[in-house]
């Protein structure tokens, strides 16, 4: 058997939310639930989070929480009857005043769009199936050429070809659903279309502002993010390669060297990485996925994405489990057939921090002895994390009595938190336990070689400052300690 070391993140939605569902989706391989604010009610959020905490405690796991913000969605308004059908070449109206729309034009959400577009302006609309040429802005309204039709119904979303836009990333709503998300205690906030590092400063700002300890998690969507994608990593804890508007904005060719370079930098930024959008679209109405989204995921786990996750085929679709089940399965082949290379590097790099020189130092060792696991000691995480960077073919054992750090943990690519349930503060008497804890997980027997990671005063963040190798069972006092992987 082989632990899968990327980690599978899932929305919830009207097809997964009830008690039931999110046990079996737990059972299933889901690491972290996504609430998604574009959608559902403030008490339906707080609802869902309160279920995923009562049963993972249920099920003796740790499960995170992502809260994605909706951000500046720029759509388009209501129709009289729904829905309409634009016809290529055809005249149609983009009018910041209309209420109802027809056949010859439709409201806007974000009243601001006449003022940023011009003649020769492309809007692609529904995610790019429609397309839409601006002639000409006359006041409110932008006059334009349907270039590619079909139907459209309300609310669709509009983005700019090429970006450009200037609608702020975090909008009042966001601002209300940062407080939401702190009252439920979420491990990770989504902000969705940010522009800069500064947007991500203010979200990290209002988010301490409320109370929370959240991740953020910058999106990158817009093509001003790509134009300051190393400042935004730099900042941000999480960034997630959010294909959808960012296949929109840039053109959908660029969109996988784009995903390759967005995993890469935050790899190399020690940073965790998200794969997103139409993982398994197909899934959304099949009960198998189509040889095309079998590679995508299998190219996003070679790539070294942390985790990939699932939207509507969870949250909406007929076959959720059989949706993370299915990825489930391609993560850990792609695993399997990744090439095993030692880190490289070591000798050019300079290391600025103890904790992050014993982690490569583990790394390294994992590479040249025959090592079954690294267990870690760890209040903060970030140990952990180094280790989850480095190329190495062990697994990495998180053991921290903090519930917080161990929840934000399981989006660790081949990291497993392990609640450990001691406060001592006597480094001999917290490597039995750990050792005690390690001895008694899957996969693993009496006389493998693991290594451990400790920091020295014990309990302190940012400690680590020691590592030791031992061989599993020879220190062992109790036969059945009470520490179960989470």
């Amino acid at each position: 058997m082989y632990l899968r070391k990327t980690k599978i993140i899932a929305t919830l939605g009207p097809a997964s939310c009830s008690e039931e569902m999110i046990a079996r989706l737990i059972n299933a391989g889901v690491d972290v639930f996504r609430l998604n604010f574009s959608h559902g009610s403030k008490e339906s959020h707080v609802r869902n989070a309160t279920i995923i905490r009562e049963i993972s405690k249920e099920l003796n796991t740790s499960i995170g929480i992502l809260c994605d913000l909706q951000g500046p969605k720029l759509r388009i308004g209501q129709f009289k009857n729904g829905q309409i059908e634009l016809i290529k070449d055809a005249p149609f109206i983009l009018d910041a005043e209309c209420s109802l729309g027809d056949v010859n034009r439709v409201g806007l959400d974000y009243k601001n769009l006449p003022r940023e577009v011009s003649a020769g302006t492309i809007l692609l609309l529904d995610d790019g199936r429609i397309v839409l040429k601006v002639d000409k802005v006359i006041a409110n309204e932008i006059y334009c050429t349907v270039k590619t039709g079909g139907l459209l119904s309300n609310n669709k979303g509009i983005n700019r070809q090429g970006g450009g836009l200037s609608a702020p990333s975090i909008t009042k709503k966001d601002e209300e659903d940062i407080k939401t998300a702190v009252s439920i205690c979420a491990d990770f906030i989504a902000i969705s279309f940010p522009k800069s590092a500064n947007d991500i400063n203010h979200a990290k700002a209002l988010i301490r502002e409320a109370g929370g300890y959240a991740h953020v998690v910058a999106k990158i969507e817009r093509a001003e993010a790509i134009l300051a994608l190393d400042e935004i990593i730099e900042v941000s804890d999480i960034v997630m390669v959010a294909r959808g508007d960012l296949g929109v904005e840039m053109g959908d060719a660029l969109v996988p060297g784009l995903q390759k370079r967005i995993i890469k930098t935050a790899r190399e930024k020690n940073k965790v990485v998200i794969t997103a959008t139409q993982m398994m679209e197909s899934m959304i109405s099949s009960p198998i996925p189509t040889r095309a989204e079998v590679s995508d995921v299998a190219n996003a786990v070679l790539d070294g994405t942390d985790a990939v996750m699932l939207s509507a085929e969870t949250a909406s679709g007929k076959y959720p489990i059989e949706t993370v089940e299915a990825v489930h399965r391609v993560c850990l082949e792609a695993e399997n057939e990744q090439e095993r290379l030692q880190s490289e590097g070591f000798e050019e790099k300079t290391f600025t921090n103890i904790d992050e020189s014993i982690a490569m130092a583990a790394s390294y060792i994992a590479n040249h002895l025959p090592i079954k696991a690294i267990a870690s000691l760890t209040q903060s995480g970030i140990t952990a994390l180094w280790l989850s960077r480095a190329n190495h073919h062990v697994p990495i054992y998180a053991l921290s009595n903090e519930s917080k750090t161990r929840r934000r943990l399981k989006i660790y690519r081949g990291v497993y938190p392990i609640n450990l349930d001691s406060d001592t503060h006597d480094k001999n008497e917290i490597l039995l336990i750990a050792e005690e804890a390690i001895q008694y997980q899957k996969y693993l027997k009496n006389g493998d070689m693991i290594l451990i990671t400790v920091g020295e005063p014990v309990g302190i963040a940012g400690s680590t400052n020691s590592l030791k190798i031992i061989k599993l069972g020879e220190n062992s006092k109790s036969k059945n300690p009470q520490i179960v992987l989470s």
